[in-house]
């Protein structure tokens, strides 16, 4: 979004800052001061290492302040294996919270799950070629923000590029609704009608701001189906909001493909766009693990970012979504391998999630 005439000076005591390899505390003054052979301030610390096992810091930021826009990327394997964008976890901590508010494997909070890159062009979150990704999602905090990356990867990886842009002294109001994002599976664990929970557990007041949803599917025929239903302020058996179809929530039609036809075979047509995208399909095992045929069930993956569309709520917050197919014969239950990453803010108490799996439960399909 442009600026408009009032954004083009800073309110009183607001400044911007960034935080990478070059300039580890954001100080002002600070950037670019390291050696290469080049000679003092020539690119001199262009990343950061993660050992296996590890952790590493990105920022630790004393507030008030804005997170404006996140950058990070890593190579998507080693050898220590294929899966670095699900081994590596995202954690984001607000105001000293033991805590995490955002708990994501890296690819998956930035709409690249199953471990594989895919190209995402939309408002909130960026995937450039060949791996640049990028989060434009504001995140206030008033004391404190820690950045932090986890690997569960199985050996180090040795580069890590990243930066984080931000500004301090913001006007931050106590109740002011902080960013959160969860990850979630339904590895093939959910009975017949039983739906996929997205979150659960929220309260307070807030707004969800998106969805990322990934399925292996391991039914045959379509498995868009599922309604995605939001459940705000009381509701119970029923939600006040649901979509008609999984491929509906995410903006497209007719099973994201070229037509619906038995013969030739239809062709499946992903597409990115600022508010909603269908960025990735795959039957094919790119992981070169392998000496072996490289079929695999069939992955889809699907964002919708509720920003024109404002989904708010006052007291509580539930989202899940169906798990149903359909043939020629009509509709039926699945049980796939679903995930999920839910992106949200809210005051209140921050909800009690899930233990986060390890990662030999967050291996794809």
């Amino acid at each position: 979004m442009l600026p408009t005439l009032s954004d083009l000076l800073a309110a009183d005591g607001v400044r911007s800052r960034s935080i990478n390899a070059e300039n580890p505390t954001g100080a002002p003054g600070a950037a670019a001061a390291a050696s290469s052979h080049l000679g003092p301030g020539r690119k001199g610390s262009a990343y950061a290492a993660l050992p296996a096992g590890g952790s590493l810091t990105l920022a630790d930021i004393e507030g008030p302040g804005v997170i404006r826009h996140i950058w990070i990327t890593v190579p998507d394997r080693t050898d220590g294996g294929p899966f670095v964008l699900r081994d590596l976890v995202l954690r984001m901590y607000w105001d000293d919270e033991e805590q995490p508010a955002v708990e994501a494997p890296l690819g998956d909070f930035f709409c690249n799950g199953f471990a594989a890159r895919a190209l995402v062009t939309s408002e909130p979150i960026v995937v450039a070629p060949t791996g640049g990704m990028n989060s434009y999602i504001p995140m206030p905090f008033r004391r404190r923000a820690r950045i932090v990356l986890d690997s569960d990867h199985a050996a180090s990886v040795d580069h890590v590029f990243f930066q984080v842009d931000y500004t301090v002294g913001d006007d931050i109001p106590e109740g002011t609704p902080l960013f959160h994002a969860q990850w979630r599976r339904s590895n093939a664990t959910t009975a017949l009608g039983e739906d996929h929970v997205i979150l659960d557990g929220v309260t307070g007041r807030g707004r969800y701001l998106g969805t990322y949803i990934g399925v292996a599917s391991l039914s045959r025929y379509w498995w868009g189906e599922g309604e995605v239903k939001f459940f705000v302020d009381g509701d119970t058996d029923l939600p006040t909001l649901c979509s008609t179809g999984l491929e509906d929530y995410a903006g497209g039609a007719w099973a994201f493909q070229d037509e619906l036809r038995h013969d030739p075979e239809p062709v499946p047509l992903t597409f990115s766009a600022p508010y909603c995208g269908y960025p990735f399909f795959s039957t094919r095992d790119e992981t070169r693990g392998g000496t072996f045929i490289t079929s695999t069930a069939p992955m889809h993956a699907v964002y919708r970012w509720h920003l024109p569309d404002p989904i708010f709520f006052e007291s509580d917050l539930r989202v899940t979504v169906q798990q149903i197919g359909v043939w020629d014969k009509g509709l039926f239950e699945r049980t796939d391998d679903v995930f999920s990453v839910a992106y949200w803010y809210q005051s209140g108490p921050q909800p009690e999630a899930p233990a986060f799996p390890d990662a030999a439960a967050r291996v794809p399909r």
